[in-house]
C-alpha cells in the first residue's frame, strides 16, 4: 500500500464514528474513557465480542452482520488495514461493530474485568521461532489477560492455517487445565464446525484455501 493511500486512510479513520484511536499514554495511565463503559458506546447492553488483530476487519464485520444482538470490536494497531472494515460497516449501516486502534497487549487497560463475552483470534502470526513465543496470542501471558476481561462463561475462538499454532495451543491448554470446548484440525473437511467458522472467510483465508492449506479451529475457556 502506498504512503499516500495510508495517509488518506488515516485521515478518513479520524472522521469515522465507529473508529476509536486512544493514545497509548491515555490507555496505560488508566484514563481510557471506554473501559467498563463499552455498553454506553454502543447504546445497549448486548454482549461484547472482540477480534484481536482484526486486519481488514472482514471477520468483525461478518460476525456483526450475522449477530445483530451482539457488539463487536475489532482491534489492530494498523489503522490503514481496518479502514476497509470500518468503511464497509458505515456504508452498510452496521451499528454493532467498532474498530479500536491499539496494541493487543493492552487489552486489560481497554476493557474492564468481565466486560467481554467472546474473543476471536483469526489467523494470527504463529510466531514459530522459540524467541518469539512471548508474541504468540495464545501463550500463557495472553491467556491470563483474556481471563481477566472475559466473563465467567466467556470463551476464546482460534481460527488458523498454522498446524504449529493449533498444536501448540492445544498442548498448552491441556497442560494448564483449561477447558477445550471444541477442536477441529480441518474445518472444511470434517463435520461439526460452527457456521460462523465456515461462512465467514478473510482475504488471507481464501488465499490459504486456494493453496490447499487446512484451516483449523479451537474454541476454549480459560479457567
Amino acid at each position: 500500500m502506498g504512503s499516500k493511500n495510508k495517509l488518506r486512510r488515516f485521515k478518513e479513520n479520524e472522521t469515522f464514528e465507529n473508529v476509536i484511536q486512544p493514545g497509548r499514554e491515555e490507555v496505560v495511565s488508566g484514563n481510557f474513557s471506554l473501559k467498563g463503559k463499552w455498553a454506553e458506546h454502543f447504546g445497549n447492553d448486548y454482549p461484547i465480542v472482540l477480534e484481536l488483530g482484526c486486519g481488514k476487519g472482514e471477520y468483525s464485520v461478518g460476525l456483526a452482520r450475522k449477530y445483530p444482538g451482539k457488539n463487536f470490536v475489532g482491534i489492530d494497531i494498523k489503522g490503514a488495514r481496518f479502514w476497509r472494515g470500518a468503511k464497509t460497516a458505515l456504508e452498510e449501516n452496521i451499528p454493532n461493530v467498532a474498530f479500536l486502534r491499539s496494541q493487543i497487549e493492552l487489552i486489560t487497560d481497554l476493557f474492564a474485568e468481565g466486560e467481554v463475552s467472546e474473543i476471536w483470534l483469526t489467523f494470527p502470526d504463529p510466531q514459530i521461532k522459540y524467541k518469539r513465543t512471548k508474541h504468540r496470542l495464545t501463550n500463557r501471558k495472553f491467556l491470563e489477560k483474556y481471563k481477566q476481561v472475559l466473563n465467567q462463561e466467556g470463551c476464546v475462538h482460534l481460527k488458523t492455517d498454522s498446524e504449529f499454532l493449533h498444536g501448540y495451543t492445544l498442548g498448552l491448554l491441556q497442560g494448564l487445565g483449561h477447558e477445550i470446548c471444541y477442536a477441529n484440525h480441518d474445518v472444511y473437511k470434517n463435520e461439526g464446525s460452527p457456521e460462523e467458522v465456515l461462512r465467514i472467510q478473510t482475504f488471507y483465508e481464501n488465499q490459504y484455501l486456494e493453496a490447499g492449506k487446512a484451516i483449523t479451529y479451537i474454541r476454549f475457556k480459560v479457567k
